[in-house]
Parts: C-alpha cells; sequence; structure tokens
C-alpha cells in the first residue's frame, strides 16, 4: 500500500507538471542509475545525471547528489561511469515472431552471389529433417553481380524431397524449388491472382519466384507450425531485442499469435513489450468483440490492424505513377487487399467506426497518395477524433504530398536503414528525380510531420543503432555515398531518438506512460557503450549495449559484475 501510495503521489505531480524533488525522503528507490549521461527526451528537463525507480516505474530524475538521498539499504545502485543513458528504443514495425523464426533458420541476406545463396541453402538442408520446410532466409538479389532474381534450378538437384520457400529481405517475393511449386499446384497454366505475379521463363514457365499475392499459393500449402515451436521463435526474438536496447515492439504480423505472447508474459519470459496487430481484413471479428485500439496491458496490447496497398521496390511491386525504368512495361501493383476497387475505402471506414487502429503499408509515391486520400475521406465520414492513422513505410512520396502528413495528423511510421539498403540500386528503378523525396525525414519533420521509426526486422536488422545511423548519415551499405544518398534528407541524432522513443510510443496511443525518462512513466531504459550525440555520426553503428531494464528490472547487462553494487 505504501508502494501504491508513492506512485500514485508521483503520477498526481506529473500530471500537475510540477518536479519530483529527490528530497522527498519518505521515498526509497528500488534501484538507482548514478553517474551518467542521460538523455531524457523530456523538454521539461531534457538532460540529467541521475534516475530512481520504483517497481517499474521512474520516480525522480535529478543529480547524482539528489538521487542518491533516495537510496536504503536495500535499493540497488547502478554506477552508469558517465555512459549515455536514453528511454529504450521502440520498434515501431516489426515482424517479431518472423524474426525469432529467422534467428534459427537459413540466414542468406549477405550471400554475394547465387553460387553462395545455394550453397547456404544446400549445408542447411543436409541437416533438416524428413518432412520439415525450409523458410525464411531474407535474400537480396540486388547483391549480386547480375541483380538477376534466383531461380529453382539453383537448389532443385539438393532439395528433392524437402520443400523449400525462401523469401526476399522485403517478403514481397519468395523463391520456391520444385518440390514446394508441386505441392502448392503451381504450373505453367496456373493464372496470377489479382495483387500478385508468378515469375516465369521466357518459355513460360514458373521460375520459382512468386511476388506478394502470389506468395499464398505455397503458403496455403505449408503446414503451420506448432504452438511450442512459436514461444521458441518469440522468446529467442524477446531475447534477442534485450541484447539490443529495444524495450518495446509494434508487431505488424502478429495476427492470431498473441496468446503465444500471453503464455511467455505468464512464464515472466517476455522482456519486450508488445503491440499486436492484426490484419486489417480481420476488422469485423475484433470490431464483434467491442475492442477498440491499444487495449490490454503495458506488456501486451492489441486493437491495431494493418494493411498492404502495394508491394516493395525491390520486388519492382511498389505502386508509381510512372514505370520503373528498368522495367517500363510496369508500374507497380495494387494488392489484393485494394481488389475490387472501393474495398479497402469500405474497410477503412468500418474499422475506423468501430475505434480500431488503422495502419496501412504504402511504399509507391501513387501508394501513398491512394492511402492519404482514404484517410481523408473516412475522416470526412466519420468525423474528427484522435484516431492517429499511420502509413508504414511512406518511402516514397510527391513533394506536394508531404504536407499532408501533418495537415492529415498522419503519422508516417518508416525505417531508415531501409535507404541505405535500398540506396544502392534504388536509381535504376526511379531515377534522381523520385529520390529527391525518398525515405523524405528531413522533408516531412520541416512540415510538421509525427515521424515513428523502427526497422521491418526481419527486412533490416533490429539492432536500432543501424537505424540511428542510417537516419543520420544517409550512407549506403555499398560505401558509395559517402556524403549521403540524397543528402539533404538527412536528421539529426536527436530527431532520429525522438521519432525512435517518443514518436514509436505516440504512434501507439502510449506516449503518457513511455517514450521518456519522466517522473511517473515506465522504467524502460537503454546504457549505451559511447555516446552517439558527441561522437561522429559514422561510428554510430558500432555503439553496443551495456545495459537494458524494462519494467523496472535488468534485462540485458553485457557486463554484469562491474556496473553494479
Amino acid at each position: 500500500m505504501t508502494r501504491l501510495f508513492i506512485l500514485l503521489f508521483i503520477g498526481a505531480l506529473t500530471l500537475m507538471n510540477l518536479p519530483v524533488r529527490a528530497e522527498t525522503q519518505a521515498l526509497v528507490a528500488d534501484t538507482i542509475i548514478v553517474n551518467a549521461t542521460v538523455h531524457t527526451m523530456d523538454p521539461a528537463r531534457p538532460t540529467a545525471e541521475a534516475i530512481a525507480i520504483l517497481g517499474n516505474r521512474i520516480v525522480a530524475v535529478g543529480s547524482t547528489k539528489e538521487i542518491k538521498k533516495l537510496a536504503g539499504s536495500k535499493t540497488r545502485t547502478i554506477d552508469a561511469k558517465k555512459r549515455l543513458v536514453l528511454p529504450g528504443f521502440n520498434d515501431a514495425h516489426t515482424h517479431f515472431l518472423s524474426g525469432g523464426f529467422q534467428l534459427a533458420s537459413v540466414d542468406l541476406r549477405d550471400a554475394d552471389t547465387p553460387q553462395e545463396f545455394a550453397a547456404r541453402i544446400r549445408k542447411y538442408a543436409a541437416n533438416v529433417p524428413k518432412g520439415r520446410w525450409i523458410t525464411g532466409g531474407d535474400w537480396d538479389h540486388e547483391r549480386w553481380p547480375d541483380a538477376k532474381l534466383p531461380t529453382k534450378e539453383l537448389i532443385d538437384s539438393f532439395t528433392t524431397d524437402t520443400p523449400v520457400f525462401v523469401n526476399r529481405l522485403d517478403g514481397h517475393m519468395a523463391l520456391a524449388n520444385t518440390a514446394a511449386l508441386k505441392l502448392a499446384g503451381v504450373t505453367r497454366q496456373t493464372l496470377d491472382p489479382p495483387g500478385g505475379v508468378i515469375v516465369r521463363d521466357k518459355n513460360g514457365e514458373p521460375t520459382g519466384v512468386l511476388k506478394d499475392a502470389a506468395m499464398s499459393f505455397v503458403w496455403k500449402v505449408k503446414p503451420p507450425e506448432s504452438f511450442e515451436e512459436k514461444k521458441t521463435a518469440a522468446r529467442a526474438a524477446t531475447n534477442h531485442a534485450a541484447k539490443l536496447g529495444v524495450t518495446s515492439i509494434q508487431d505488424m504480423s502478429a495476427g492470431a499469435d498473441v496468446g503465444v505472447y500471453q503464455a511467455l508474459l505468464e512464464s515472466d519470459e517476455l522482456h519486450t513489450r508488445i503491440y499486436a496487430v492484426a490484419p486489417l481484413p480481420a476488422w469485423e471479428r475484433l470490431a464483434r468483440t467491442g475492442l477498440r485500439a491499444h487495449f490490454g496491458s503495458e506488456m501486451l496490447r492489441v486493437g491495431g490492424l494493418k494493411g498492404f496497398s502495394d508491394g516493395s521496390l525491390g520486388s519492382t511491386t511498389a505502386l508509381f505513377y510512372e514505370p520503373y525504368r528498368d522495367e517500363p512495361s510496369t508500374s507497380g501493383i495494387a494488392t489484393d487487399e485494394m481488389y475490387p476497387e472501393g474495398v479497402m475505402l469500405k474497410r477503412v471506414v468500418e474499422a475506423d467506426r468501430a475505434g480500431l487502429q488503422i495502419m496501412i503499408h504504402a511504399i509507391g509515391d501513387r501508394a501513398n497518395d491512394l492511402i492519404l486520400s482514404i484517410y481523408e475521406q473516412v475522416e470526412r465520414e466519420n468525423g474528427t477524433r484522435d484516431r492517429r492513422f499511420r502509413i508504414e513505410h511512406a518511402q516514397h512520396l510527391r513533394a506536394q504530398d508531404i504536407p499532408r502528413f501533418s495537415r492529415d495528423r498522419v503519422i508516417a511510421s518508416m525505417q531508415p536503414f531501409h535507404a541505405i539498403d535500398d540506396g544502392r540500386w534504388a536509381e535504376k528503378r526511379i531515377g534522381k528525380d523520385r529520390a529527391k523525396t525518398t525515405y523524405a525525414f528531413r522533408s516531412l519533420l520541416d512540415a510538421g510531420a509525427t515521424l515513428a521509426f523502427g526497422t521491418d526486422w526481419t527486412v533490416a536488422p533490429l539492432d536500432p543503432m543501424w537505424t540511428i545511423y542510417a537516419a543520420v548519415t544517409r550512407r549506403t551499405l555499398d560505401g558509395k555515398n559517402s556524403k549521403g544518398w540524397v543528402p539533404e534528407q538527412k536528421i539529426s541524432v536527436e530527431e532520429t531518438v525522438r521519432a525512435y522513443t517518443v514518436g514509436s510510443a505516440y504512434a501507439e496511443f502510449q506516449e503518457n506512460i513511455k517514450g521518456s525518462i519522466t517522473p511517473g512513466k515506465l522504467a524502460d531504459l537503454v546504457i549505451l557503450s559511447r555516446d552517439i550525440f558527441k561522437i561522429d555520426p559514422k561510428e554510430i553503428e558500432k555503439v553496443k549495449v551495456e545495459l537494458t531494464m524494462v519494467d523496472g528490472r535488468v534485462v540485458y547487462e553485457l557486463n554484469a559484475n562491474k556496473s553494479s553494487s
């Protein structure tokens, strides 16, 4: 009861915007962090030296001298040794369970040639039990000398009895071997589905690559993972996040797997706060329950819906107004969720009317324009309220559409690593003019838009240091843009961290309880090995996490015997 009183007291002071004094002698902290360089992301007190924590809440922020007065005989003291302390990172766009599975799957991301791609699958297949599929992979053919798509012939000879369906890192196309195609019934007679493409050779035979909706042919016949297999993957994902300082994630493909996270939470193995997002076509099922946006506990919540308007740039399925320069026969495709015409609008109108939060994937400039227009029409029909519409990715925008994000209060949920990855080859597809407003972080911020940053893991690494490095430097992974690709769209470390903490919290309606180091908010913190605000930005990607705290508990500590007493 005493702790409850103190927390209510602290919360009341916070709501009244009054300072919480370290001299409050009635309070004895469970944990204090001292001798730190604290960047709070709270404009009321941007920097500090120390933090006091009681239960799962921050109760005081101040100088080391002040905070030490709150220590008792059982208080844990963490000496930060002048290292940087930040709010825990909140990844606004992940595929968390898929990431957990990928940690144990074949890794094709950095395979630099088709031969290496095939060799890795051959080695992995040698240890796969009979009847088990090979999935995951995250390959990137743009790394290969000729940048040609892989074909089933690369892997058929050593996977005759093992179905293979390995995806490109963007998740918008995958390679199936002959065994998988046979199970899926995909032949030269199979028609392309709405919103999808079966890639074919010059004779009309499927090559094995299926794009977007065409991938469903195979996914429908792949046996589902067991609940225990999903738990193992989720456990791997949450432990991986803890090591990287990611304390919250927004899972864009949680679907029906919320129970997996609940099971980890009940066994005290969940170290990551999760906003579990369902597919947009499932809106009716959620609406019938009366569920609304961001319902649940501080650790696990639901109420968001994710839809797709187009594909990806790497798969030439992102929807543009003009054709691709390197594939002029197409300007991309609208997904099956956009067919028939008007169905996306109807879904968003009804889901929004039910009080659910809408987040729609849009990459090409036409796709972004279409979704912004849908959001505008929905607000006209349903009236103004705090709905927090989001566009996931918002990668390629027309200049005239950038101000609409601020005007319409649409959150741009973006993943900066994609800029330094796609920037290696994007201009061969869309040219220099369209690239000027590609990953337009600077322009969006200057227009007053809210940015929420994430990674799209496993499409990109979950490591926040790569995200910050990418937004600040825009140095492409091939080393060819030392001053940054489209450098006028760079933003500062401060702006990037804010988008990765405060912005991401706002994007999930949680800015009042997390996102900054503020008395009354959740004790989700990270200590970094170097001060990213002071070092050369080119060095940021080398910075490591020393300690991660979630809910007032240390869930990862690099040097457990050196940082505390």
